[in-house]
């Protein structure tokens, strides 16, 4: 089965959680119609082919990017320029733009999706009070989550097929979570850690071509290049 077929598989099989603490909902993009048959069409033309790849994982799903497109990282505008035509607002996510810009660094979307996965440790959008919320925003919170978690990394080594010898975590505070995971689960030899992109557009505007530059320097080093 190609990877984009087992990716597909496992996301749109992901569960949803029970009932969880201090009135945080979740939903899976992967399950609505519009981002599922995106995230289809998209992995289908960019996710190619049966080889591994290297994973590069953020936190879980805002609801304006991937909660939309169904793709990690990519809004609207993004998709367009990847020629996948959509109904999408062509309003600008700053995580996407910073990680459009590492794609466009590295040759575009063909040569960057045959090396890498994009996603996160937990797929599945976290809302509350109709705002994003992080996994681990709350001790209660990550402790129900937590085996969905680790699910989700071991079905993305086991069935979908990701490389092992190492990882990118996105975002320092994750990185704590992602270690962790990694100690119990020994999954990967090593995980290379990067600030989230949403951090550095808040923070290092100004600083995009540096941080694009070692966001691809990392990247080269995690896929052994």
């Amino acid at each position: 089965m190609p990877f984009a077929d087992r990716l597909l598989q496992s996301l749109t099989d992901f569960p949803l959680p029970p009932p969880l603490p201090d009135g945080v909902t979740a939903y899976s993009p992967y399950q609505e119609p519009e981002p599922r048959a995106l995230f289809t069409e998209f992995a289908r033309r960019y996710y190619i082919g049966d080889g591994p790849r290297v994973a590069v994982l953020g936190i879980n799903p805002g609801r304006l990017g991937n909660g939309r497109s169904g793709v990690a990282f990519t809004d609207g505008p993004a998709l367009t320029a990847w020629g996948i035509e959509h109904s999408l607002p062509m309003r600008r996510e700053p995580s996407s733009e910073f990680m459009q810009a590492v794609v466009e660094a590295w040759g575009g979307p063909e040569p960057f999706y045959r090396q890498f996965y994009v996603g996160s440790l937990y797929p599945l959008v976290l809302l509350k009070d109709g705002r994003n919320y992080n996994f681990y925003d709350a001790p209660a919170l990550t402790a129900a989550l937590w085996p969905d978690i680790q699910n989700n990394l071991r079905q993305l080594v086991a069935e979908v097929g990701v490389a092992r010898p190492a990882a990118v975590c996105l975002g320092q505070r994750n990185a704590k979570f992602f270690h962790r995971l990694n100690d119990e689960l020994g999954l990967f030899n090593q995980i290379h850690i990067l600030d989230h992109p949403r951090y550095l557009m808040q923070y290092q505007r100004r600083q995009l071509v540096e941080n694009v530059a070692r966001y691809v320097k990392v990247l080269a080093r995690a896929a052994g290049l």
